[in-house]
């Protein structure tokens, strides 16, 4: 039991308060006066002080000694087996004639307040590759268009923007640096999305990087005999992510969401084309200057350096 912040006594306090009178000599008088409670207290602690020593003085809990009215074990053994059933708190009241709220509590009490998942989560597989441009990451993400303030920034749902159309903000992300190529382009189909993934090669190409592997989901553009040819003509492994599984593309996932908190959020842009002017300085910060927890801190192009050296 944690005391109370104002307290005038505290554990500590009432072996100084018993000390004073048992072993300095103080009267119980002067002993309450210094510890500014009444005598009573002080006799209380004494005589706890001498029944059981300093353990007496320590708090002790607030619950009863006795619970006459108190579930009995064996039908909280039943609600917690009902729950092993999935049943729901309501249900095991109308099996078991205990009320809702009593339920509810033995549940809490076993840990057992709120049902898991039917299935596992799956674990958690983490990796990194080893060298730039051994992996790169393609994934897209809609942004509406800005006609004016709408209502992220100012809270009022009558400020949503309709019909004015989308952006499309493709990303190209290394696995093993971190390293970002971003563009804004009008659709996410075909033609679009080939071209975006040619500027980012050579993007990489001319810092040095020269791309093994490419990963994107299963959308149809990635799944055209064009982009086939494309990275057949490039010579680059194109691989697709499990079906319905995003977290397969997780880098690729995270950066958006990074760009997202950090750039197309992070200000009121009174127009898309304010909003776009301001990816580029954002993206140079992001590969130059801020640092990345994954990469102990290091932005993306000083592990590249780092690598590369």
């Amino acid at each position: 039991m944690r005391s109370h912040r104002n307290a005038k006594t505290t554990p500590k306090g009432r072996a100084v308060l018993v000390k004073r009178v048992l072993e300095e000599g103080w009267s119980v008088q002067q002993a309450a006066h210094g510890s500014v409670v009444s005598k009573r207290t002080v006799y209380k602690w004494l005589s706890r002080y001498r029944a059981g020593g300093e353990a007496a003085l320590l708090d002790g809990a607030c619950a009863p000694l006795r619970r006459p009215r108190r579930t009995s074990a064996l039908v909280e053994k039943r609600i917690v087996g009902l729950r092993g059933g999935r049943l729901s708190g309501p249900a095991i009241a109308r099996r078991t004639g205990v009320p809702r709220s009593t339920v509810g509590n033995v549940l809490r009490r076993h840990g057992v307040g709120r049902l898991g998942p039917v299935k596992p989560k799956p674990p958690i597989v983490r990796y990194e590759r080893e060298r730039a441009g051994e992996l790169v990451h393609v994934d897209m993400k809609a942004l509406g268009r800005i006609g004016h303030i709408g209502h992220r920034i100012t809270g009022i749902q009558n400020h949503k923007m309709r019909g004015i159309g989308w952006e499309h903000v493709h990303v190209c992300v290394d696995d093993a640096s971190r390293l970002a190529y971003v563009e804004i382009l009008a659709t996410q189909q075909q033609e679009d999305a080939l071209g975006f993934v040619q500027r980012a090669i050579d993007w990489f190409a001319a810092r040095g990087v020269r791309v093994e592997r490419i990963m994107t989901d299963n959308g149809s553009a990635y799944r055209s005999y064009a982009f086939s040819g494309l990275c057949a003509k490039l010579g680059v492994r194109h691989l697709r992510t499990r079906p319905y599984t995003p977290r397969t593309n997780g880098k690729a996932e995270r950066f958006i969401q990074t760009l997202l908190r950090e750039w197309a959020y992070a200000r009121a842009y009174r127009t898309s084309s304010w909003r776009r002017r301001a990816l580029e300085p954002w993206l140079r910060y992001y590969n130059n200057r801020r640092p990345h927890s994954a990469l102990r801190d290091q932005a993306p192009m000083t592990r590249l350096r780092k690598a590369a050296a």
